[in-house]
């Protein structure tokens, strides 16, 4: 399907590995023209290079936790690619883990300013952009956990809520410029941060990392009719629809691409 992208501008947040990455190559794949952004430069001109586009991508490191580095990234935006029409915001972080009682408030505050305030400082750095382009499309990366929490990760699953409603909310406020605002729900995706969460488990119970991943979809993802871990291409199709002409009709939605995991429609 032609998305209706073509020539357009696209920002990627979180982009050197897992879903971030396979967004930025779903939208190359289709005609834009993506700037990626992470938090090391070294990693991120490495992902950059696996995606053969020259001239069609831009690696510029920012940390989504800083005002200033932000509103840097949004300056090399614009002179490199100009002003943008696509923002993806995948940058994310498990964040502080544990019984509630467990968490300082540190791994609360540190959780919350890279999951749910780091979307704010991007959206706020490209939101004259998205306004302005007539087409503009935000897609913000939340969780099964925003509306399904589990008791050892309170921290994250805090930060996700909140970024389902602030789409929700951007979506009432833009739409009638031209501003799409929608959000993705994935759960339990093949990404390195599941790989380091699976191989933690399987080292705490002896065991190798398939197992762990076996054990943990019968005993803490019992929803997951498929059965297995979903691929970041699966997550990053979505993202690509929503991103694009063809969704010219959807606003302030959540997309859940879970294999079922959340146990209400």
């Amino acid at each position: 399907m032609d998305l209706g992208i073509t020539d357009w501008t696209a920002v990627v947040t979180g982009a050197d590995s897992g879903i971030g990455w396979h967004t930025v190559r779903a939208l190359l794949d289709e005609g834009a023209r993506v700037v990626m952004t992470d938090i090391d430069q070294e990693e991120l001109d490495a992902a950059a290079a696996q995606l053969d586009a020259p001239g069609m991508v831009h690696a510029f490191a920012a940390d989504v936790t800083d005002d200033s580095a932000v509103a840097a990234l949004v300056e090399r935006t614009h002179d490199a690619v100009g002003a943008i029409d696509i923002l993806v915001h995948a940058a994310g972080t498990t964040g502080a883990q544990g019984m509630f009682h467990e968490i300082e408030m540190e791994g609360w505050e540190s959780t919350i300013d890279v999951d749910l305030l780091g979307a704010v400082r991007v959206a706020r750095g490209f939101l004259a952009d998205l306004r302005r382009s007539g087409h503009g499309r935000l897609v913000f990366l939340a969780s099964e956990d925003g509306v399904q929490p589990y008791d050892d990760e309170l921290p994250y699953c805090a930060s996700k809520a909140g970024i389902l409603a602030l789409a929700k909310g951007l979506s009432r406020s833009y739409a009638d410029e031209g501003l799409l605002v929608n959000a993705v729900s994935p759960a339990f995706i093949h990404t390195p941060m599941t790989d380091a969460m699976m191989d933690e488990r399987a080292d705490e119970r002896g065991t190798d990392r398939e197992e762990a991943i076996s054990s943990f979809l019968a005993e803490e993802r019992p929803f997951m009719e498929l059965g297995r871990r979903g691929e970041p291409t699966e997550v990053a199709a979505v993202i690509a629809f929503l991103c694009s002409a063809r969704a010219s009709f959807v606003n302030g939605a959540n997309y859940r691409v879970d294999a079922g995991s959340v146990a209400t429609i």
